[in-house]
């Protein structure tokens, strides 16, 4: 806080500032508007607003905001002597990753929902709180109002994580459920999610994966104790996946989820991931549908834990960021427990995605004559892939072409990549249409 200032016992209240009004940011504002009685009695003192910034000072705003409070300059609320917390929900990077650094050189505390500054910025900003003796908390940043951060932070501190896998963005996992339910294609489904509200405008983030990145380089980040870039992490988004392939999946015994993968497969080095996936039918994230999130931890100690909710919204990641908010405060008047110490070892080393082995499952459409199979086995062989089952699904007589399905055992990625360059060459190969690793 600014030199001189009084400390929230002294002055007989909490003072925070809201950097951002969007969405969340309003509901947070309403609620420390509509829920003062009963957040005093969590912390002890009354919070206080102290000044909101936003981008356009004259948009029309809820009536449960005091106009007073609202600024276009960061610096109204970065600088206030009575601000004690600072809650950023600004989104991006590029305005947000110097208000947070900001706050925190200055001594106050941050609550932040940003997964993007925390999953590229988060071991320098969690050194720099602890350095200043400042709380940084950002339960908001992954999996709306499911305690993830918490879970890592206290329940599972004293036990190794071995597999984390996680279903950690809504908008996909509602489109990929309505594509498995109701056989919609992917551009239907995408639609009928941005009418309902589930997904922006521009969606890129969320059906490429880029998303599931932040949040999951955060959990791996807190889980094995040290940085994961998010630049190292394997990406691949839900836009190639056809109804039919959930057909097949359902077929085989299996559901297709994008999955959010971080494992502790030697001392050190991980392997981190974001992909759709085939997961058995009866597995618990097989079942986790439409806007609902999921994570699923297994570790030495605590076995499996699954903490599951709504990821996405408002009401949700509002829920988040008060229960962030209460926390740091009731440390301010002395209520708190010990805060997390965070102490990150060195960034350890992220295995390439060729060099780990699944099994897969492959779509293609080959031509309809004798020799087919034997000439695909053949450039599978020779690489080392080995077929587990092989199902010819459709035949178009007209176009005299057929649908196949092949199942692998466990290869390598490597191998795999190098066969299906093979495989595409074959003059009676028409088309890949899908390759999806199968999560074990």
């Amino acid at each position: 806080m600014s030199k001189g200032s009084a400390g929230p016992i002294e002055r007989g209240y909490i003072g925070v500032g809201l950097l951002g009004m969007g969405v969340v940011g309003t509901g947070v504002a309403e609620a420390l508007s509509t829920q003062g009685s009963l957040l005093e009695e969590s912390i002890g003192l009354p919070l206080k607003v102290q000044g909101i910034l936003v981008r356009d000072a004259g948009r029309s705003r809820s009536s449960l905001v005091d106009a007073s409070l609202i600024t276009t300059e960061a610096k109204d609320v970065l600088e206030h002597p009575d601000v004690d917390i600072v809650i950023e929900l600004m989104g991006g990077e590029d305005a947000a990753l110097p208000a947070i650094r900001g706050a925190l050189a200055d001594g106050r505390s941050v609550v932040t929902g940003n997964k993007e500054v925390m999953a590229k910025h988060g071991a320098g900003l969690l050194a720099m709180a602890r350095a200043k003796g400042a709380s940084l908390k950002f339960e908001a940043a992954v999996g709306g109002a499911i305690p993830v951060i918490s879970a890592l932070e206290r329940g599972l501190t004293g036990a190794r994580v071995q597999t984390l896998r996680a279903i950690i963005n809504g908008t996909t996992n509602y489109i990929l459920t309505r594509m498995a339910v109701e056989g919609m294609a992917f551009e239907d489904a995408l639609s009928d999610a941005q009418e309902r509200g589930y997904a922006e405008a521009d969606p890129s983030n969320d059906v490429n994966g880029t998303d599931a990145v932040y949040k999951l380089a955060v959990l791996a980040m807190l889980a094995y104790g040290s940085p994961v870039s998010p630049e190292l992490i394997y990406c691949e988004g839900i836009g190639n996946l056809a109804p039919r392939d959930f057909r097949y999946a359902h077929d085989l015994g299996y559901a297709i989820k994008l999955l959010a993968i971080a494992k502790d497969i030697d001392d050190g080095e991980l392997d981190v991931r974001v992909h759709p996936a085939f997961i058995a039918s009866d597995a618990q994230l097989a079942k986790v549908d439409g806007v609902y999130n999921a994570v699923q931890f297994d570790s030495d100690l605590a076995g499996e834990l699954l903490l599951y909710g709504r990821g996405a919204g408002s009401g949700p990641t509002t829920s988040a960021v008060l229960s962030d908010l209460i926390e740091v405060a009731r440390g301010l008047t002395g209520r708190g427990g010990p805060r997390p110490r965070h102490t990150l070892s060195a960034a350890g080393r992220v295995r390439p995605i060729d060099e780990l082995d699944f099994r897969y499952y492959l779509r293609m459409t080959v031509a309809d004559q004798p020799g087919v199979l034997a000439a695909i086995a053949r450039v599978l062989g020779d690489a080392s892939i080995s077929i587990a089952s092989v199902i010819q699904q459709e035949v178009d007589e007209t176009a005299g072409s057929a649908e196949i399905v092949i199942t692998t055992h466990r290869s390598r990625e490597s191998a795999l990549r190098g066969a299906t360059g093979k495989l595409t060459s074959l003059d009676v190969v028409r088309e890949i249409g899908s390759i999806i690793r199968v999560e074990e």
